[in-house]
């Protein structure tokens, strides 16, 4: 039976695209098992999400940036995390975490980077006026939403929509596109040279 890479998951709010990929490993999508769901917020969504699919969860009571750093990279470590996903996790990580797990986490973001990075992304791209948005998962780097860009999905953008619709129609691609990106790397089909990431076909490279 082949490994299963084993995935830790930051997450603040909903959970959504967390239960996005509980749903992709259910239907067979994916060889992979979500350890650990890590989450600063005692009352997120995500956590209940989890524990009904049997997954151990902790809450990291926030503190001193470092501090709860380290705590978070203990968690991680003692649960074998290959792989950490940011589900809507609402903290930057400082240099030091990211240095720790090199081009082993990975984040979805609300636009079609490099446009549009941060917060609210969804309401920058309509206030700037684009017709076309959408969503990207990247590995992240020591800067916010400036890591090497695994895949992105375009959506478009309608004279009447609102920060929520628009949002919503994202969140569909985010879900569809996170899992795949997952996927893909649990396939060890990715190579990163400089900025750039490419998908190998044959899955005979892993991350470098």
């Amino acid at each position: 039976m082949d490994k299963k890479l084993k995935i830790g998951v930051l997450a603040s709010g909903r959970g959504t695209n967390l239960q996005a990929m509980i749903d992709g490993i259910q239907r067979g999508e994916l060889s992979a098992e979500i350890a650990i769901v890590i989450s600063d917020n005692r009352d997120a969504m995500a956590l209940e999400r989890a524990r009904k699919a049997n997954i151990p969860t902790v809450y990291v009571k926030p503190g001193k940036k470092s501090e709860f750093e380290r705590e978070v990279i203990n968690i991680l470590e003692e649960n074998n995390a290959e792989l950490i996903v940011l589900a809507g996790f609402m903290r930057i990580l400082s240099p030091n975490f990211v240095n720790h797990f090199p081009l082993k986490i990975i984040n979805i973001h609300p636009s079609l980077l490099p446009s549009f990075p941060g917060l609210e992304a969804q309401r920058q791209a309509i206030e700037y006026g684009v017709k076309i948005t959408g969503c990207t998962v990247h590995f992240v780097n020591e800067m916010v939403d400036a890591g090497p860009i695994i895949l992105q999905e375009a959506v478009p953008v309608y004279d009447d929509d609102t920060v929520e619709s628009l949002s919503d129609r994202i969140l569909e691609k985010e879900h569809k596109i996170l899992v795949e990106a997952v996927r893909i790397f649990s396939e060890n089909k990715l190579k990163v040279i400089g900025r750039r990431v490419f998908i190998d076909k044959t899955g005979s490279d892993k991350c470098l």
